[in-house]
Order: C-alpha cells, then structure tokens, then sequence
C-alpha cells in the first residue's frame, strides 16, 4: 500500500510502500477517497508535538478522511462495505495520507449524502473543533457575541455558520477581499486585520475562539465582557489538556507554565482561557452530518489537489490565500 510517511522530524514528507493496515474487532477498513490538508500535518512533521504525543517514526500523516468501508472487524454494527463514510481518526491513529485506513467504529460516520466525497474530506477535522469550541464548551446561545478569528480558513468558515445557527451575533477577522465572502456565511461584523484592529472595535463578547495565538490571544482576551471566555487551537496548551493527554508529572509541570502568563492575565480581567484540543467523535459528525444535509452547514473546499501533490499541497498552505479547506481528491 502506497503512503505518504514522516521518516524523520522535519524532513520532507516521502511516498513508501507500507503494510496493509490492521483491522481490530471494532475496526472500519476505508478506501481513502479524500483527505483534507491541515496546518496540524505540517507541525507533526516538523516535529512540534513529539513532547506530548506519542507517535512513532516512521510515521503516516493526514488526519481527515472520506472515503467507502471495504471491511469492518468482527464487532462491527454500524458499518458494512459499501458504506460511504467521513471520520477524524484518533490522536493515535492518524494516517488518511494512505490509499486505505482502519478506524474505530466510533470515530466514523457516514457521510452527508448531499456533498462529494472532497467536500465530505474537508470537513472532520474543521467541523469537530468548531463544535467542541461552540457546542461543548462555549454553550454558545442565542443573543450572545462570538468572535471567531480567521472566519474564511478552514475552522472559521465553518464556526461562522455554526455559531450564526446557534443564534449568536457574528463578529470575525478577514482580510477586505473575504469580507463578502465571511457575510454570506453568516458574519454579522467583519473586521479587515490589515486595517483594522479588532480590539478597538469589538467589547463585550461573550466568546472568542481563537486560532493564532501570540499577540492576537492576548488582545481576545480584552474584548471579552466579564466572565467572557476565550477558547484558544493554536495554543499554549494549559494544566487540563495535560491532564487529560496523561502527560508525566514533569511534562505537565511544563506545559502549564508555557500557559502560565496568559491564564493570570485572563484572571486579571475576569475572563477565562482554554485550550481546546479537539478529540474524534463519530456522534458529533453525525450531528453536524444533520446539518450539512439540512443546508444548515456548507463545506467550503478552496483547493482540491491529487495524492501524488501531497507534499507540495502541504507545504503550500503556509502560503494561505486558501478559502476553507485545500483536500486531497481524486477528481
């Protein structure tokens, strides 16, 4: 089976003939039909989580995938061959940059029967953190004010919509040529980053969900009301991401003091900072399934590449200029 695997922290990604994957008891066996391409992928394989998790050289990146179950382990109900399905496999077993892929039962869903299997690709990854984010732990609801940075990337452009069906009031960073583009998504306030500093425009949010850290994190915390909270993808990782990852005593140690700074200054202004690692969850993708089907939620698919681009497609999201989500296809 032909794969696109890390040989090395931060050597370039290389096409290898791999073993076939193992089918466990509660295993769906996908023929990969589209992969999408995350900015997650490239810190892998630059080696930027090798502390806190545990992969293993040499190692298949690609953490999205759409494709047909072709077999299902012995304790399989779910899933039968034919079916057209979508998953974020876990932490653990990632690798959707293969021509095929087992993944738990749990973690997969079928996929939205009214968008293509590219679309469909796009979507686990984005979709999952844009619910953890909203749903689970910003309990967003009518009438409150969410900012969500970057609205027309691959996790904006689907918060965007979530949050307007949730009933917020939308207000988003862009550059001026999305802005018409993160409206008709559902923003009520667009803010252009090259012109515009959001913190002098926005007070009083409720929620911020932030996705580039540093000097940006700092400044969401400041346009939150009182018991306003930011929800942070890009980091720092704070105490309970380490204690839910299991990390060592001393690892966790580390890993709250590199959030130790920005958790006193969101104390100091009476707000809270998470960090959200997002998780897999077949019964959330069945959720937002219901919505992509009710035209609730649209993928929004910037670029479509084939496997043979992998590395190149990957390399060249650092670039941006990519509206939504660039995937990996056959068409």
């Amino acid at each position: 089976m032909r794969a696109f695997v890390v040989a090395k922290y931060g050597a370039p990604l290389q096409v290898a003939d791999v073993p076939e994957p193992i089918v466990g008891e509660h295993d769906v066996l996908v023929r990969v039909e589209a992969a999408g391409l995350n900015p997650l992928d490239e810190r892998i394989r630059a080696g930027e989580f090798k502390q806190v998790l545990p992969y293993k050289l040499p190692l298949i990146l690609g953490n999205d995938v759409a494709g047909t179950v072709i077999g299902v382990g012995t304790g399989v109900r779910g899933f039968k061959p034919g079916d057209e399905v979508y998953a974020r496999p876990g932490k653990d077993r990632i690798g959707t940059f293969a021509e095929r892929i087992a993944v738990a039962e749990g973690d997969v869903a079928l996929k939205p029967a009214s968008i293509s299997m590219e679309e469909a690709g796009s979507l686990p990854l984005v979709a999952l953190t844009a619910w953890q984010a909203l749903v689970e732990r910003g309990r967003v609801r009518p009438g409150q004010k969410v900012l969500i940075h970057a609205g027309a990337g691959g996790v904006g452009s689907i918060a965007i919509q979530l949050a307007s069906h949730l009933g917020a009031s939308v207000a988003t960073t862009a550059s001026g040529s999305n802005a018409e583009f993160v409206r008709a998504l559902g923003a009520d306030t667009v803010i252009d980053y090259r012109t515009q500093d959001f913190e002098q425009l926005l007070t009083g949010y409720d929620l911020v969900l932030d996705s580039l850290g540093g000097t940006n994190l700092e400044k969401s915390l400041r346009v939150l009301g009182p018991g306003g909270k930011t929800i942070g993808i890009a980091g720092p990782p704070d105490p309970a991401f380490a204690r839910e990852a299991g990390l060592n005593p001393l690892v966790r140690l580390a890993v709250a003091g590199l959030s130790s700074k920005i958790r006193k200054q969101a104390k100091r202004l009476g707000v809270t900072y998470e960090f959200l690692s997002m998780r897999a969850s077949g019964d959330q993708l069945r959720q937002i399934t219901t919505l992509v089907d009710q035209g609730v939620v649209r993928p929004v698919v910037g670029k479509v590449a084939g496997f043979d681009q992998i590395p190149q497609a990957l390399q060249s999201l650092s670039q941006g200029g990519i509206r939504g989500k660039a995937v990996i296809g056959n068409s």
